[in-house]
């Protein structure tokens, strides 16, 4: 059997109509098979190598994209940016609206939380032991030095102080008092007076308390908060973009022991409370 595979042949080419011999050549079994083979080799071989070193592999059902992997770390990374991004802001507002509802601040800072993100245990909390003059003392000192930046040029970080023009006509009946917790002025007014912006900002808060004290916030430039409490409605959402001078409120919503309405304004610089009347002009004072 094995002497038949290696047997040769002659293998003669005619032309199919004249019988015309256009070619011979001698083979054996083993020669066909070897070049069959062969053939089957080479056609594995290439596609092999398209499969491996080409794109034509994202194709095939189960194989992936092979910068798949380095797109989705990148992707992840990303994410995990946004989700620092947004745990900021979530902190800032709920410390803030903490601020204006008189409520005190938890342990919830950012160092905390970037802490215990990358499994470190935060430092714990530093006692603090000033006395009530001293933080007396410590607000008039940055009031003052408010006072003194208010139209500087160089407010830092490539922005200007924001210029503020007062949020509504009246008279003031109360004071800026930070020892008795009274962090801003109260401004007399009829009742659905319009409450005007002190200065171009976003609002940031826009809504009613549990008192259903209707307060809306704006953030100005150079970390400036103006805050605008006892309003029978609102004119304004959360993002909204206002100018100085718009319409934000209507006053009306809560009244003073003489049963007169009032606006209660406050201005914060980098989260301490200022006095308004040091950088607006108010009418009727």
């Amino acid at each position: 059997m094995f002497k038949n595979f290696k047997s040769k042949f002659k293998v003669v080419i005619l032309h199919a109509d004249t019988y015309e011999e256009k070619g011979r050549f001698h083979t054996s079994k083993m020669n066909v098979t070897l070049s069959i083979l062969l053939a089957v080799l080479l056609i594995i071989a290439a596609t092999t190598s398209l499969i491996f070193f080409t794109s034509i592999r994202e194709m095939i059902p189960g194989y992936t994209d092979v910068t798949l992997e380095r797109r989705v770390y990148q992707i992840e990374r990303t994410s995990d940016s946004i989700e620092m991004v947004l745990m900021q802001k979530d902190l800032y507002i709920n410390n803030l609206r903490r601020i204006i509802f008189g409520e005190e601040l938890g342990d919830d800072s950012l160092a905390a939380y970037a802490s215990v993100k990358e499994g470190v245990k935060p430092m714990p909390k530093m006692r603090d032991d000033k006395s009530e003059r001293d933080s007396l003392f410590r607000l008039r000192y940055e009031a003052e030095m408010m006072k003194n930046l208010i139209g500087a040029d160089d407010a830092g970080e490539g922005e200007s102080l924001p210029s503020f023009v007062s949020p509504c006509a009246g008279r003031i009946a109360g004071r800026f008092d930070a020892g008795s917790k009274h962090f801003g002025i109260d401004i007399v007014s009829p009742s659905k007076t319009a409450v005007n912006a002190v200065a171009d900002g976003v609002i940031i808060l826009s809504e009613m308390t549990k008192d259903k004290d209707n307060i809306i916030v704006i953030q100005h430039n150079s970390n400036v908060l103006s805050v605008y409490k006892h309003n029978t409605s609102l004119m304004h959402y959360e993002g909204d973009n206002v100018s100085a001078g718009d319409a934000i409120a209507i006053t009306g919503g809560m009244k003073n022991q003489s049963e007169e309405t009032h606006l209660h304004l406050e201005l914060w610089f980098k989260g301490e409370p200022v006095n308004p009347e040091d950088y607006i002009s108010f009418d009727g004072k």
